[in-house]
């Protein structure tokens, strides 16, 4: 069904940021940024207090005057946010985590979230109490905090060289004879110190906060399979002769520092991928910050001028905007007219004529004519600062993807814990003697058998190699979670201008009025126009030279301030322009009139021209649709996808574009925020809803998107705030993006089985449980070598992504 003229609504976001941080406060018990909404609350002493979860609340409850001896709520006042400068240590929270701050280090409103947890709120940097991810502020700082990725940089390369030296003693030091077997263990041991203790520290810090927080995660398992390897490694070299004579292997007793610092580097080098991945998604932010100019020039009460910076532009100064200057700020033009490119913020292609009384968005190009315009509305009252909050808030509310090993990771933590510790007593207290040294042996086989490696590696492995196949079909995918949702997706919202359509100006075709001939019409017009700056006369330009026809230098050339152009050629007086330059020129169109306002309802611009005040012909320029267009349409329909047309050109131009492709769906004349009210409207009718854009306005509904895609044609900021970029532009990418979706989830659990097969069998074997039947025991290197074969199935597994077609 067609939607005339339907606005799919403004966006309904309520408050702002400023609002949002009076409105949040402590948590006493564990310092995490909370809402007075929030339904867990108590009342101590006459003041109330919110909390984060029940269990908070109930420790509270349970001995208020420890948590209330230094009270962020009432140094904050009832209901303030948390300055930054007020850091305040909690008996049940890591000192580490506590930073103090002054106002030359950080804005004093700055608030870090989770990427992952985006409930997680405070007023400092630090680490998420619930996942261990480094928190992230939620308006990008001006300038990025890249400390910790160079700190993990640093960890990680003056360490890699003792990883790899570790690695081969242990594969082939007793053929390499380097030294004795017992020396051989003590050089391990030196060597693997460097890597565990200093490039490992933080995953054991984040492994000892997920303990702590009662949130167990993969820095549980990674923290405990890493240092179960390594302090049993420990106690084997130090004291070997506490371990049975069937542990010795080639003279000693078999040690594993190498599973150990192979677990860390490994960790460490996806930690750095992550961070740096990480840093580009504020990226559109900043892309969009970098839209505004630094200065304006503005007009002094005595007439005089001056640049000034644009803070210092207030509400009501008189601007001028000179031709190739951005708009500095929203206002109205009071003096002058241009033609100025809202293409960035608007999405159409075609410059609009700016006349008195017309108003103008900041950041926008004033193409040609100089204008002086009021200031109405500066700072973060602009279009572009209130599409800035938009992205910023469309980021914050998407639910994180949540990953099919995280799900299981916290059960299965506390299980293979669980097991480990039952194992040691078991054989502690019932098994053969030394039964003791028996339990520790078979509780580290246990842990080691059950290291996240293969786990860890299930969804990271098929998302490697998945990225790298859709790479070479033009799909480029931001994310893991891109990749799963991907094939989720029932309802697609397009734009038109830049993704349906090429997104500039091309001429199409003269028609010519009698006396004149269609090439005539075009030479004339084409050479008058190389006077002008306007895309329109560069499409006519171009077309003529394409066709070879022979252009005239124009003489006395004169703009007709948004409306047209004038000018002398061979020593006819041309006009060329809109039919309010006709009527001012006293031309009379009649007679192409109807084919003019029929091409016009097809979506083309329309321009006329005179020749020494005797109508000559029109020239039609349109924004053509993508060759490739018309395929994926179809492609997509088939698949079962609901197509959803939403573009900020005109109605008529948009229904005349969606009936050549079949799109039945069509919302006209829509503003960023109706974009983004679409999304969000569709989403809450329980759609999973894929939006496709390449402009700047459809930066908010590409960030509030289930799955962004954006056209690698278009602007950065589109493809910053997109999860999917499409590098060619074309459509047909998107069903490519869900094919390699489908193969991709399907893989990642096909590795999940494996991780959890080798697991489900190694693990009570470990344990000992085939001892009493068999004599069966596996060691800590018979379970290391289980842990790398399960490691190598999910990596054979996940390489076969790139033979499907």
């Amino acid at each position: 069904m067609n939607h005339d003229r339907h606005h799919p609504g403004e966006h309904a976001g309520s408050g702002n940021e400023a609002s949002m941080q009076q409105d949040t406060l402590k948590d006493p018990v564990c310092g995490m940024q909370v809402s007075t909404e929030s339904p867990h609350h108590a009342t101590h002493d006459g003041r109330h207090y919110w909390f984060c979860s029940t269990r908070c609340r109930d420790k509270f409850t349970a001995d208020p005057v420890r948590f209330t001896v230094s009270d962020p709520q009432a140094e904050n006042g009832s209901g303030s946010a948390h300055h930054p400068a007020h850091s305040v240590h909690h008996p049940d929270r890591p000192t580490h985590s506590v930073q103090t701050a002054t106002s030359s280090e950080m804005p004093a409103d700055t608030i870090y979230t989770c990427p992952m947890h985006p409930e997680v709120r405070q007023g400092f940097p630090g680490h998420c109490p619930k996942c261990g991810m480094a928190l992230e502020p939620i308006i990008p700082l001006e300038e990025e905090d890249d400390s910790e990725l160079k700190d993990f940089q640093r960890r990680f390369w003056w360490t890699l060289p003792l990883t790899l030296i570790v690695s081969i003693l242990a594969m082939a030091g007793h053929r390499l004879g380097w030294f004795s077997m017992a020396t051989q263990t003590w050089v391990e041991l030196v060597l693997s110190l460097p890597v565990v203790l200093w490039t490992g520290w933080p995953f054991f810090v984040r492994g000892w906060q997920s303990i702590v927080h009662r949130s167990p995660n993969m820095w549980t398992l990674i923290g405990l399979g890493s240092g179960a390897a390594f302090i049993y490694s420990i106690v084997a070299t130090v004291a070997p002769g506490v371990f049975p004579d069937s542990f010795m292997s080639m003279g000693r007793v078999a040690v594993y520092f190498e599973a150990a610092v192979v677990i860390i580097s490994l960790t460490m080098l996806g930690q750095i991928i992550e961070l740096k991945a990480r840093s580009q998604t504020s990226a559109a932010i900043k892309s969009l910050l970098g839209l505004v100019p630094k200065t304006a020039r503005r007009i002094n009460a005595d007439g005089g001028e001056e640049d000034v910076p644009l803070n210092h532009v207030h509400v009501g100064d008189l601007l001028r905007v000179r031709p190739g200057e951005k708009i500095p700020v929203d206002g109205i033009v009071t003096e002058g007219g241009s033609a100025v490119d809202e293409s960035m913020l608007t999405g159409e292609p075609v410059p609009v004529t700016k006349r008195v009384g017309d108003p103008v968005i900041g950041a926008t190009l004033n193409t040609s004519g100089a204008l002086i315009m009021q200031s109405e509305k500066v700072g973060a009252a602009t279009m572009l600062s209130q599409i800035v909050q938009m992205v910023a808030s469309a980021q914050r509310s998407k639910a994180p993807m949540q990953r099919m090993a995280d799900v299981v990771a916290g059960k299965f933590v506390i299980v293979v814990v669980l097991i480990a510790i039952a194992t040691f007593l078991v054989w502690g207290l019932v098994g053969p003697e030394p039964s003791w040294v028996f339990g520790l042996i078979n509780a580290v086989a246990v842990l080691i058998i059950a290291c996240p490696c293969a786990l860890g590696l299930a969804t990271p492995m098929s998302v490697m190699v998945a990225t790298g196949r859709a790479a070479t079909q033009g799909v480029l995918f931001r994310d893991a979670g891109a990749i799963e949702k991907m094939r989720e997706v029932d309802t697609l919202i397009v734009d038109k201008t830049g993704t349906l359509t090429e997104g500039r100006p091309a001429f199409d075709t003269a028609i010519a009025a009698a006396g004149f001939t269609p090439d005539e019409v075009l030479r004339l017009a084409a050479s008058l126009d190389q006077g002008s700056e306007h895309p329109l006369a560069d499409a006519i330009v171009s077309a003529a030279r394409a066709k070879g026809l022979p252009l005239v230098k124009p003489a006395d050339f004169e703009s007709g301030s948004g409306i047209g152009v004038r000018g002398t050629v061979e020593g006819q007086r041309l006009a060329l322009g809109n039919t309010a330059l006709m009527d001012q020129e006293g031309v009379e169109v009649s007679s192409l009139r109807a084919d003019g306002e029929r091409l016009r309802s097809e979506g083309a611009s329309i321009m006329h021209l005179a020749v020494d005040g005797r109508f000559a012909g029109i020239l039609v320029v349109t924004d053509p649709i993508k060759a490739s267009t018309p395929e994926a349409i179809r492609t997509l329909h088939a698949s079962g996808l609901r197509i959803v047309m939403a573009t900020g050109d005109g109605l008529t131009t948009a229904k005349a574009v969606s009936a050549k492709l079949g799109i039945e769906e069509v919302y006209g004349e829509v503003k960023p925020a109706d974009k983004l009210a679409l999304v969000d409207r569709l989403q809450k009718e329980g759609h999973v809803v894929a939006m496709a854009g390449d402009g700047i306005n459809d930066a908010p509904a590409l960030a509030k998107a289930d799955v962004g895609v954006a056209m690698g044609t278009g602007t950065d900021v589109a493809m910053n705030s997109g999860q999917i970029t499409l590098i060619k532009g074309d459509l047909r990418g998107i069903a490519a993006a869900r094919e390699v979706s489908i193969d991709t989830v399907r893989n990642m659990r096909q590795n999940l089985l494996f991780a959890f097969v080798y697991n489900g069998i190694g693990i009570p074997i470990a344990a000992g449980v085939l001892y009493p039947f068999t004599g069966w025991l596996l060691s800590p290197m018979i379970a290391a070598l289980a842990m790398s074969l399960s490691s190598a199935s999910v990596i054979f597994n996940a390489l076969r992504l790139r033979s499907l077609k």
